[in-house]
């Protein structure tokens, strides 16, 4: 398949069952891979690195049938050299300490394997010159905090090691205001309330969190209902009062109300969704990563004392699925 075979670390081979016939390619490979992220094996189909029956796809929307064998290389990790890439960026606020930026998704925030460069470090790099480069750290220069490469929203990165310092603590003493907005299956019941659960390694899979009994992390998440878009899906606000890693998507996710889209935490058709026509069904299974947005953050200036407060709408992608999968669409 590949014109240079020992750049190919492993491959995951699959079978088609009747479950999965007439899904997209790149939501069948998420459900089988779960050590890779359904944007990930995107870009590893448009590579030219999947075989359905022995010939080349490239498109991830390629429908698989029952039977179907598919065949997805996994090329090995390359090292990589930290580097100024010239990359776009939604800049919300910046002055000499800090920079605030709307991540878009699909931005991984810092370099790391099968993500060596494209990355937010990279781009801050280009854009804030000789300032940023050895603030925190040979590949996390100036990261205080980080969202997942699907999650979009606000993020603050320091240019000075002080204010990395001032603000990595307070977001470690939970002096840190932040708000999020989410679409995840059914309804929730209450409409307002609070998920409390310690967060650790799930002991059944090490590439995912779980709410655990022993070895976690205490997590607290508010939620509140904003809208109820059709019976199957809901628009929440969330808000945290402490940051662990995936904590949102676990949470909700141990309530059972997964996030949409979420290729890690959601693996199973909700028997809810069969209450959507299949339209929108379809395009509430078909998103292409978790719908999450960093939608509001507000911090104290680690040098002037003022606080700040930076708040964002929807992405347009998330706008456009909710329009997709309203009641009235």
């Amino acid at each position: 398949m590949s014109d240079a075979n020992n750049t190919i670390e492993s491959s995951v081979v699959a079978l088609v069952d009747q479950e999965n016939n007439n899904i997209r390619l790149d939501r069948f490979l998420a459900q089988t891979c779960n050590d890779y992220s359904r944007s990930r094996i995107k870009s590893l189909i448009e590579q030219g690195l999947c075989q359905r029956n022995h010939l080349i796809v490239r498109d991830p929307s390629t429908s698989v049938k029952e039977g179907d064998h598919i065949e997805l290389q996994i090329p090995k990790a390359k090292p990589y050299i930290l580097e100024a890439q010239e990359i776009a960026l939604d800049i919300l606020y910046e002055d000499e300490v800090l920079i605030v930026i709307n991540k878009s998704a699909g931005l991984v925030v810092h370099p790391a394997p099968g993500n060596e460069d494209g990355t937010l470090v990279n781009a801050l790099l280009a854009h804030c010159g000789d300032q940023l480069p050895g603030i925190g750290g040979e590949k996390r220069p100036g990261i205080v905090h980080r969202l997942d490469k699907d999650t979009s929203g606000i993020i603050v990165v320091a240019k000075t090691e002080q204010a990395l310092t001032k603000l990595s603590e307070d977001f470690a003493s939970r002096n840190i205001d932040r708000l999020y907005l989410a679409l995840c299956w059914g309804i929730l019941n209450p409409a307002k309330g609070t998920i409390e659960g310690d967060i650790g390694r799930d002991p059944y899979d090490r590439k995912k969190m779980a709410v655990v009994k022993r070895n976690g992390k205490f997590a607290r998440t508010h939620y509140k209902t904003l809208e109820i878009i059709n019976p199957a899906i809901s628009l929440i606000q969330c808000k945290l009062d402490t940051g662990r890693t995936h904590q949102i998507r676990v949470h909700l996710s141990k309530e059972g109300h997964p996030l949409v889209g979420d290729p890690v935490y959601f693996k199973r058709i909700p028997a809810i969704a069969k209450q959507l026509p299949p339209e929108q069904k379809n395009a509430a299974l078909d998103f292409p990563r978790q719908a999450l947005h960093a939608t509001f953050l507000g911090f104290t200036h680690p040098s002037t004392g003022k606080y700040l407060q930076f708040e964002t709408n929807l992405p347009k992608d998330m706008q456009s699925l909710i329009t997709k999968i309203s009641v009235n669409s």
